[in-house]
């Protein structure tokens, strides 16, 4: 059985499907191991009693379960710091016209979140490193990104920064991504499944506006509780499992870890929520998109678990330039809004989100090639056009 080559694999997209899913069993390794996430048929890849079988795919179980479990609980466990730090700073969340919530909400959730990855993200990168040094360079690409969306994110909750500060912020974390090469600098055609290869002209701003737009749709979403985070735990456990359909099993980790970070503070941000995700959207956002790109086939599930976000997204800041406003301002024109304008309750527009995104997700993983996911995700697109327009009509 052939290798995956770890820097081609993790240096770029794959709009088309996955190889026909294998039987292959990993280990996870100690720091004197080969790398977990490689197809091969040599002793050091040798099957462990932890891993299960399932739909072709060796399942690392232990591992996975560990990953998840410590991130939810180091993330349930520094929510009730990061509520006492929010009251004791004064850094809280009062209902306007955006929001409708009752009372003050702390709002430092991405303390939180952002720790309980980062925590078990480290622990993982310092006890079992990638044996490939460019793919070490690009996690911890990952993990100082993820640190100074942290540390920007509290700062965009302490004084509420202008759309300025917030794409200077935006830039300097997708500054870490391309120094780091997670890049995305080549993809397969969905047609002829050929290679393409992209010059640096091309690459670096696409990097850059792929990660500055993952960012402010995760941001523009976190608009009523538990709505990104619960988006965020789907899109992460979806890249969990293509890693695991492309042998790379070590990275899925990763994303098995943010999922737990999620779902840890998800217990604390669902409707009615005790602390607000706040600037933790921020780190979300870099997370998501820096995940997607490490390795191949990911973008394109991305693009379709986030697919009625980014249509949102994308919609909204149209809207606003044609009406000649801020197109990073605000308001509630977002779909979620005016959904709970119109009478839904917070609880049954999440959960919507939420299964639009997994059957969107799920598709990703299942279906046969690329030119099948392209027909969905632009059908999909076009009927939420015609919502938008039809919504539009209405006000």
């Amino acid at each position: 059985m052939r290798k995956i080559d770890g820097l081609r694999a993790s240096r770029s997209i794959d709009a088309g499907s996955a190889q026909p899913a294998r039987t292959v069993k990993y280990t996870l390794p100690s720091p004197t191991t080969r790398a977990v996430g490689t197809h091969s048929s040599t002793p050091s890849a040798r099957p462990v009693a932890t891993s299960h079988q399932l739909t072709g795919i060796s399942l690392p179980i232990l591992p996975i379960l560990a990953c998840t479990v410590l991130a939810a609980l180091l993330t349930g466990a520094l929510t009730p710091l990061a509520i006492r730090l929010s009251l004791h700073w004064g850094i809280v969340a009062r209902p306007d016209e955006r929001r409708k919530h009752r009372g003050s909400i702390p709002r430092l959730g991405g303390l939180a979140v952002g720790s309980g990855f980062l925590l078990v993200g480290l622990a993982l990168t310092l006890l079992f490193p990638l044996q490939n040094p460019a793919d070490r360079l690009r996690v911890w690409g990952v993990l100082t990104g993820c640190m100074w969306m942290i540390g920007f994110g509290w700062l965009d909750d302490a004084y509420e920064l202008n759309w300025g500060w917030q794409l200077f912020g935006q830039t300097v974390a997708a500054g870490i991504a391309i120094a780091t090469t997670i890049i995305i600098e080549r993809f397969t055609h969905p047609l002829s499944h050929q290679i393409v290869k992209l010059p640096w002209a091309v690459f670096i701003p696409l990097t850059w506006f792929w990660v500055a737009g993952m960012i402010n749709t995760v941001n523009f979403l976190d608009g009523l509780d538990g709505l990104a985070v619960g988006v965020s735990a789907i899109a992460a456990t979806l890249f969990g499992v293509h890693m695991l359909q492309l042998g790379q099993s070590q990275l899925a980790l990763y994303a098995f870890a943010l999922m737990g970070a999620c779902l840890g503070f998800l217990r604390w941000n669902f409707a009615p929520a005790r602390i607000f995700l706040g600037g933790g959207a921020l780190v979300l956002g870099y997370l998501l998109a820096t995940l997607s790109i490490l390795a191949p086939a990911r973008a394109a599930t991305a693009l379709m678990v986030m697919a009625l976000p980014i249509a949102d997204t994308a919609w909204q800041m149209f809207t606003r330039w044609r009406a000649g406003k801020p197109i990073f301002h605000g308001d509630r024109g977002h779909l979620h809004f005016r959904l709970q304008d119109m009478g839904y309750s917070t609880q049954k527009i999440v959960v919507g989100y939420w299964l639009i995104s997994a059957i969107l997700g799920i598709l990703s993983v299942t279906l046969p090639n690329g030119l099948w996911k392209l027909l969905w995700l632009g059908g999909f697109l076009g009927v939420v056009a015609v919502g938008f327009w039809w919504l539009g009509q209405k006000r």
